[in-house]
Formats: structure tokens, sequence, C-alpha cells
């Protein structure tokens, strides 16, 4: 996908209709656009999002006033007002032209507004516009889908929330749409919808114990699919507990006296989420140590044994051996001895040297031996580090329950000071939190609960499978309906692997490149871990062990533009390579409003540097401050087009600003001619 251009009319503050805002490509593959806060760089970008999904930024206020104030006043009564917005763009060699448009009408005691209508145009060959008989929605939903669209149109300052707990389920399915993971489930969904068909042909011509089978397997993928629909609720109720308990922390913050507690609680919870994962990780080595190396331990009698045995052999010289099979074989095949005799069959030379047979060695046990003796040792090299892996990850286990314990105790004070605090509102709130908190243990056991339950049905499941695949058949007619369902079964699996690998490929690919870019930018040793359900965090190494590190506001900025950057990268990439099923994302773009944030300057300078390679093409809207120093200088090169917007302030006494680019000075904000406030859109002149 690659923007062409972008036309406001009556949208917000852009009064009547914009000039066209070309978009610039290729080697210089920036747009640059300038404005004031309050001058509609939010409402340019909500403008994006707006025309193809009718979606808008958390930051855009008052989403059901779209019309332009001054166009709705100078409108005659009852006389419709068009407000839209046109987008053209290129993808897979076609060009489009998508306008979403709305009207309000005035009248006498108040302003009425019309839903929006999208109307999607594609150029013909003789670049004529037709309007394309698809649906607009299909067509963006092919190239850019609703679910993908915020990690290429966001707000910068707003863009750590990213990071955010309660955003990783979000992430997860948006990638997994890039990928064409979805592409995957649905193949598998059909199939199993298939095989549930098959099966209940078989019951119709299976006979008894045939139909009593596949009655239970019914009953246990119904029990599967209950399971499957209360899990989701319970994540559903856990993140809603969460905001509660959120938000309860944040309150008592805010009362005097119970802020200093409420903080500290906040410290070890965080403590005490890291120990725990660290204990997970601690656990997790212990396992794998014992599942690919436990096996080492069980062998020493075995090794000592082959010892014994080639220590054996070297004593009666027949490793290594000074005469191999194959040199005696050969001098009785061409029928001469070294020392020039004839070898006649039947003679005694060639009985003398035909004897050394029996005494010479084979090269083949010979190089056995050795390999196998290298392989020996080996394994024995390695039991001694398997025990010190054991001891090590033994004492983290210890050491992170004893610091768990620790922390829960420390935790369980301060629930008490609160409970019992002379201010009624905190115990009240305490109390509330405790409630919460119950909530969420029961919540989180049920979920665990659920997980076993599913893993024995499934087992249940398999092993009937298995039974009705055994079964004899007895008609050629139940024959083939069983193989049908084998293959579907099998094919199943073969996908849900495919699947599976395919994730978590990916996954470590990603975390990868995350940490390759939050590296370029960040000055901090500390690196971002992404878990199996996309949840980024930071830790650091510094230490004896990995430990995670609460990330400020700007390193949360930093790790989300890091994580968006690779997911284009690493996507980029695969689509190159063909490796994809969803949509080709090799060439999105991305449209970033205010990316710099609260930034220090090194920062700035960094992400500066490392944004214009994020994406083919790149819209940047900024403030004057923004755009200070390093950031320009950084940015310069890559810079094919520059806009300005001008905003026109009504107030008689408004402080009048202005901003120089290329040598030129540009206004930003000036005094408008008129009661009306709107913004103008100006093109910088670029040199050369």
């Amino acid at each position: 996908m690659r923007l062409m251009s972008i036309q406001l009319c009556n949208f917000r503050q852009f009064y009547n209709k914009t000039p066209e805002i070309i978009l610039s490509s290729g080697e210089q593959n920036t747009t640059i656009i300038h404005g004031n806060n309050g001058s509609g760089k939010t409402t340019l970008l909500n403008a994006f999002t707006w025309v193809l999904y009718e979606k808008f930024t958390a930051a855009f206020a008052v989403e059901e006033q779209l019309v332009n104030k001054r166009a709705i006043s100078e409108a005659a009564i009852g006389q419709p007002v068009e407000c839209w917005v046109e987008i053209d763009f290129e993808h897979d060699n076609k060009r489009y032209r998508f306008r979403r448009l709305c009207r309000a009408y005035r009248n006498p005691d108040k302003v009425e507004h019309s839903k929006s209508e999208l109307y999607p145009y594609i150029a013909g060959d003789d670049g004529r516009w037709l309007l394309s008989q698809q649906l607009p929605e299909d067509i963006i939903g092919r190239i850019l889908p609703e679910t993908l669209y915020q990690y290429f149109f966001f707000d910068g300052e707003r863009i750590e929330r990213i990071v955010r707990d309660d955003k990783k389920t979000e992430i997860a399915e948006a990638t997994k749409e890039l990928l064409g993971v979805k592409v995957l489930n649905r193949a598998i969904d059909h199939l199993k919808a298939a095989k549930r068909t098959l099966e209940d042909e078989l019951k119709a011509i299976g006979d008894s114990e045939t139909r009593k089978l596949l009655r239970e397997q019914e009953k246990l993928e119904k029990q599967i699919a209950d399971i499957q629909a209360r899990d989701r609720e319970i994540s559903i109720e856990l993140a809603s507990q969460t905001e509660v308990k959120k938000t309860i922390g944040d309150r008592l913050l805010e009362l005097s006296g119970a802020d200093e507690l409420q903080r500290l609680r906040d410290e070890l919870e965080q403590q005490r989420k890291t120990l725990r994962e660290q204990l997970k990780t601690a656990k997790d080595a212990l396992k794998r140590a014992i599942s690919t190396r436990g096996y080492t331990v069980l062998l020493s009698d075995i090794t000592a044994e082959f010892r014994n045995i080639i220590d054996g052999l070297r004593t009666k010289g027949e490793l290594p051996t000074g005469i191999k099979k194959q040199f005696v074989g050969d001098l009785l095949n061409q029928q001469r001895c070294i020392c020039g005799a004839e070898l006649v069959d039947g003679t005694h030379a060639h009985h003398l040297v035909q004897s050394w047979l029996d005494k010479a060695g084979s090269s083949d046990v010979e190089e056995t031996a050795i390999r196998m003796g290298a392989q020996v040792d080996e394994i024995d090299k390695q039991v001694p580090e398997f025990w010190q892996e054991v001891d090590k990850q033994q004492v983290n286990i210890t050491h992170y329950r004893s610091e768990i314990s620790r922390v829960e105790t420390h935790l369980d004070d301060i629930r008490e000071k609160l409970k019992n605090y002379p201010n009624e509102d905190v115990q009240q709130l305490q109390k509330r939190l405790d409630t919460t908190e119950e909530a969420i243990r029961e919540l989180i056991l049920e979920q665990g609960a659920n997980q076993q339950k599913t893993d024995d049905i499934n087992a249940e499941i398999a092993s009937l499978v298995k039974q009705v695949a055994k079964h004899k058949m007895n008609e050629d007619r139940q024959a083939l309906a069983q193989r049908r369902i084998t293959a579907a079964q099998d094919a199943v699996e073969r996908l849900t692997e495919v699947r599976t690998r395919l994730e978590q490929h990916f996954r470590l690919l990603l975390e990868k490149r995350v940490q390759e870019i939050f590296s370029q930018i960040s000055f901090t040793p500390y690196i971002p871990k992404l878990s199996e359900k996309y949840e980024l965090t930071l830790v650091e190494n510094t230490t004896w062990q990995e430990a995670t590190v609460p990330a400020s506001t700007g390193e949360n900025q930093i790790l989300s533009l890091s994580f968006i950057g690779a997911i284009i990268d690493r996507v980029r990439e695969w689509s190159e390579n063909k490796l994809l099923m969803g949509p080709d994302s090799s060439t999105f773009p991305v449209v970033m409003d205010s990316p710099f944030g609260s930034l220090d300057e090194i920062y700035r300078r960094q992400i500066a540097k490392t944004i214009p390679n994020l994406a083919n093409q790149l819209v940047v809207l900024v403030t004057k401050t923004q755009w200070r120093g390093e950031v320009a200088q950084e940015m310069a090169n890559n810079i094919g087009k520059e806009y300005i917007l001008v905003y026109n302030s009504p107030k008689l006494d408004c402080e009048q600003d202005s901003i120089e680019l290329n040598g030129d000075r540009y206004p930003l904000v000036k005094q408008s001619p008129n009661e009306f406030e709107y913004t103008e859109v100006i093109e910088v002149e670029r040199n050369g």
C-alpha cells in the first residue's frame, strides 16, 4: 500500500476544500507536516483512519462533530453541508480513491448530522475513475485489515499504551492477522466442521459400537466448546477486575497518608510479579535440563561396560589393528603377495596369507569404536554439568520462593495497615481492593482448572478417535467415511502444528528485531522480551540473574516504536520471501502524530535517525518544538514533501507564530480575517 495523496473538505478545522496534500515515497520517503497544538495535526491523522475505517484515536475529542462550524453557520436553513475526506493510494499495481462523506443540516434550533457514506473508486486502464462494485470494507480489509491500522496510523504521544498489559491480546491478534495465521485458523475450523459432518454420516451408517464411540466423542467436544466459551468470559472479567484494581490503587495514591503505603505496595507487587516470572523461568530450565540431559546419569554402567570392551580389544591387539582385512583381501584377489610371490588358490602360500583374515581387524569396527568413544566421553562430560545445572536451578527456585514469601508477608502487613487505617475512606477502598483481588484469584484458579480439564478431555477424545479408527468396518461406506475422517483429522493436526511453529518462529524473530531496534535508540543496558502472549517487558542482565525493570514513559515510547518497526521489518522480509499467507504488508505506510513526545535530546535524535527506515513511506506530524535542532538535522535527507498547517485564530489578541524552513519563514498562527477559527494547508518550497 502506497499513499498518494489526501484532501479534506469541511473536516473539523479545515474550512472548505484544502489543497491536495501529495505524500512522498521512494528514496525520499518522508512527508513532514508542521503545525502548532490545536492546528489540526491530530485531525489530519484521524482523517486517514476515518475515511478508511470510520475510527478515531483516543485523543480525538467530540467524534460526532466532524463538519466545520464556519461552513455550517454560513449555510442556509435546511441546506446540507458536505464534509468529506478523500485518499488516493496504490496497492498491487492498482490505483484506488476512497472518499468518505457525511452531511450536516442546519435547523433553526439544532444541527443534525447524517451517517457517513464511503465511496470506493478504482482507476481503469484508460485513466478514468470507476465506482468499484466491491464492498469498500472488503477492499481495505484485504489490503490493511482494521485490526492492524493502529500500528500504522498512531498518536506518538500515546504510543506507550501499546506495551500495556491490557493491550497484549490485541497485539497478539493483530500480529496473527499479519502472519496469515487467521487463514490457518479458518482452514482448521472448516476441516473440523467437515470432520463433524463425516462423523454424523458415519453414525448414520455405522454399527452400534461405532455410534456409541462417536456419541461419546461428540459429548466431550461439546464440553471443550463450553470450557472455551467460559475462558473467553473469564478473560473479559479478568481485564475488568484488573482495571478496577488499578483504579482503586490510583485512588489510594491520591489520599494523604495512604499514598506511601500504596506506592510501596505497587513496588512490592511489581517485585512479586518479577520473582514469579523468574521462578517460572528457573522451573522451565530445570525441566529442560532433566528432559534433555537427565538420561546421562543413568548411563554410567553402560559407558563403563563399553570402556571395558574397548580396553579388552586393545589388550588383544585388535584395536588399533596393524593389518586391515581389506588389505589381505586385496592381496588374495590380485593373487600376489607384497613380496612378489604368487598366491595361487590351494597353495601353501595362499593358505598362509588367507589365515591372516582371521587375525586382521576391521576398519569399520575401529572407526565405529573411535566415534562411540568420543560420544561416550561427551556423555560422561555432561553428567557433572547436568548436576551443576540442577543444583543451580534448585538454588534459584528456593531463593525465588523465599523472596516471594518475604514480599507477600510485606504485602499482608500493608493490607492490614490499610484495613485498620484511621481514615474510613482508606478502609473502604482496601475492603473493595480485597474483594477485587479475591475475584481475580478465583478467576485465575478457574482458568488453571479449565486448562487441566481441557487437557484431560482432549486426551479422552484422542483415545476415542483411535478406537473409532481401529474399529472394524463391515461395510465399504463405513470404511470410506472413516478414511475421510482420518484424513480430515490428520490435516487438522498438521495445520495446527504449522500454525504453532509459524507463530513461535515469527515471535522469536520479532523479539530479536525489537531488541536490535531498541538497542539502536536506547542508551540503557535493558533488553526487550516478548512473551508467548506478545507481552513486552524490559529486563536487565547486569547482575547474575535476569530481572524485569520498570520502564519509564520515554522507554515505553521507544519500546513501542521498536515493536512497530520490528513488526513492519519482519513482515516485509517475510512478504518479500513469499512466506506470508496474510496481506502483503511489505509496503505499508506509517503515519505518526508527534512521535517524539517528551523525549530528551539523545532519544529524539536516535528516533529521528531510525523512523525513516521503519517503513517504505513515512508521514510525520510535528510541532515547532518537536522539530527543533537534532530532529530536523537527522531527517533532512529523507524529506520529499513538507507542509504547514496554518491556524487562523479569531482572538483579537492572539499571539502569532511562525517557523523558518529552508531559509524561508512560514506562518503557524495568524489572525483570522473573520470570527471563525480554521486551518489552511501550505506547501513548503524545497530547494532542488
